[in-house]
């Protein structure tokens, strides 16, 4: 099978169930997002640094996010529900951000309460974990624009721009380093 299709060349591309829908869609712009997020954390999965727990936790998300991808990717028509229904059952659930939320909380118990604002810096884990934060949140922003999307999903995203940023401060603890404090304009 090739890479290429060529069907794209005019600006358009396929839902799933076949629709043509121009490339600039909401719906399109979400997966596309929500899939950039999913690349970046895996770039954060590569760190040598990362502690495995943490490690093992990003690799569940990752195939969440393909969930993720595949329910934006299908148009809320009946034809193609049903269609995705026989090919995927979706971990993304609200039980499912419930044990985000549950993750959160167990790494947010190793840390020092927040007191100030804090750059998005320290060790590599955490600054990867940083940027794959801000491209979950663009994602988050993109899935926003979409139509008919379930609540359960659009919590999910949500939950992960907040999970990533504990993560982070969690490795940069873990790896001795302190967050960087934000220093406001003296007036």
């Amino acid at each position: 099978m090739r890479i290429y299709t060529r069907t794209g060349d005019t600006g358009t591309t396929s839902l799933f169930g076949g629709q043509r829908v121009p490339k600039t869609e909401p719906r399109v712009a979400a997966y596309g997002d929500v899939d950039e997020a999913n690349s970046v954390i895996g770039w954060v999965v590569v760190c040598e640094t990362l502690p495995a727990d943490v490690k093992e936790k990003l690799l569940e998300v990752m195939s969440d996010l393909l969930d993720v991808g595949s329910e934006l990717a299908t148009p809320p028509d009946e034809k193609a529900q049903g269609l995705l229904a026989s090919h995927l059952t979706s971990r993304v659930s609200e039980e499912r951000v419930a044990e985000i939320e549950r993750w959160i909380d167990a790494a947010d118990a190793e840390l020092t309460p927040l007191t100030q604002f804090i750059l998005p810096t320290g060790c590599e884990a955490a600054a990867r974990l940083h940027v794959a934060r801000t491209v979950m949140r663009r994602a988050e922003r993109s899935v926003t624009n979409v139509e008919g999307v379930r609540t359960a999903l659009s919590g999910y995203v949500n939950r992960l721009s907040d999970l990533l940023f504990t993560l982070a401060r969690l490795c940069n603890k873990r790896a001795n380093q302190a967050d960087t404090p934000w220093k406001g304009r003296k007036s």
